[in-house]
């Protein structure tokens, strides 16, 4: 009896994928269980450029880049930017999101939808907005099941004004699209509630955690001030580093704060100057610049508290579990997390591995504690290791996202033979 070979899934993000370790960890769980994979991506950045040229050696699923780079190849991504700006700039005069509304929502959504649709898979998966598009209209072209993964609660994402010229366009498309995806996964069950009640049907939460860190040690800080971490990619306003300045000025206690990342324009020197009337020097302050994914966890290993400083600016940020707070426990570091509503929930259910606050007064308290009493501090960290092991990991999320591949191209079978 012949062997069939493998289903093939095509995953598209308007990003790259080192930028992206939700698609990372997706596209190699696909591999890891017998899935052929191809991911399908646009230019973002120059660090994502570097990122990526040493994560793809290491993987045994395909990369296509789509839509050009400035330096590589000029004349695509000229094209891309042309077109992206021309139908932005028609859909704002018309307001005719039937025609324009598809090429506007991302730089590369055109040629993201060209490329996409040279690829006959079994299964398209869009993996923010911008690529939504294109997972839709190659899945329908060859007659195959489509999903989307929700990262955000994306036509509240940057805020919450409803006439905004963001969530009109982001209300179109996912209106457009999401009802007739095969599957929906979101990032935090209270975004995976959010779209499920939108659209009335199922959306299963896969949180932004990440592979067991068994190889990390946790350590005592016995007596030298205490080591403060925050992460992103971006490094600008709405994400609490005011709020976390204003905490460490108020504790009145030794500590260092180390922030990774890339600025956003004009927010270093602000951020800068910020510190430095609140009294903190340049020898309390560090600044690093963003490294590989599975590198974080080794340099976030050797601070003491991790700082998940959400302000819930917009309804995402109040619903949204980042990355950021599932790096601090896997890699062993007592949470100090802002109390919103998804990062309360989520610590009212690991209680051991942090606290909350809802003031730079709160956290000021915070930190003071742990000061005072590096016992409570160490034992922490431990609790928030060892959930991270046991608990909050890909290998357990890993599981529930390959339920949802596996139904949706089991019915794909059963469909195609009736």
């Amino acid at each position: 009896m012949p062997v069939s070979a493998p289903s093939k899934i095509l995953l598209i993000s308007s990003g790259q994928p080192s930028l992206n370790p939700r698609l990372v960890k997706e596209a190699d769980t696909l591999t890891s269980a017998g899935y052929e994979v191809t991911v399908l991506y646009s230019y973002w950045n120059d660090w994502g450029t570097t990122h990526d040229a040493q994560l793809f050696p290491s993987k045994k699923w395909k990369a296509i880049r789509a839509g050009g780079d400035p330096v590589q190849k000029r004349a695509a991504w000229f094209l891309s930017r042309l077109i992206h700006k021309t139908a932005t700039m028609m859909l704002q005069r018309t307001g005719n999101y039937k025609y324009f509304a598809d090429t506007a929502t991302a730089r590369a959504s055109y040629f993201l939808i060209k490329e996409a649709k040279k690829h006959k898979a079994d299964l398209y998966i869009a993996h923010n907005l911008g690529a939504l598009p294109a997972a839709v209209k190659a899945a329908g072209l060859y007659k195959k099941p489509s999903g989307f993964d929700a990262e955000d609660f994306h036509r509240q994402e940057v805020n919450d004004d409803t006439n905004s010229y963001h969530y009109k366009i982001v209300s179109y498309l996912e209106d457009k699209y999401l009802p007739g995806l095969n599957y929906i996964t979101a990032s935090s069950p209270l975004i995976a509630e959010k779209y499920a009640v939108f659209y009335k049907r199922t959306v299963t939460s896969i949180l932004n955690v990440f592979p067991k860190t068994a190889a990390i040690s946790v350590t005592k800080n016995e007596d030298k001030p205490l080591r403060l971490f925050w992460f992103s990619q971006t490094i600008g306003p709405n994400r609490g580093l005011e709020t976390i300045i204003e905490a460490i000025a108020s504790a009145r206690t030794a500590v260092d704060l180390h922030i990774l990342g890339k600025f956003a324009d004009g927010y270093g020197g602000h951020l800068l100057q910020l510190a430095q009337n609140a009294g903190i020097t340049s020898n309390d302050l560090y600044f690093h610049e963003p490294v590989m994914a599975d590198e974080l966890f080794k340099i976030a290993a050797q601070f003491d508290i991790g700082l998940a400083s959400e302000t819930g600016f917009c309804l995402n940020n109040n619903m949204a579990l980042s990355n950021k707070i599932f790096t601090y426990i896997q890699s062993g570091l007592a949470v100090a997390g802002s109390k919103t509503p998804a990062q309360s929930a989520l610590m009212a259910q690991y209680p051991r591995a942090g606290k909350t606050y809802r003031s730079a007064k709160e956290l000021a308290a915070i930190i003071t504690a742990y000061d005072q009493n590096r016992e409570l501090l160490f034992q922490t960290k431990k609790q928030a290791f060892e959930t991270g092991q046991s608990q909050l990991n890909w290998e357990n999320e890993s599981q529930k996202f390959l339920a949802v591949i596996n139904s949706v191209l089991a019915n794909s079978a059963v469909k195609n033979e009736s």
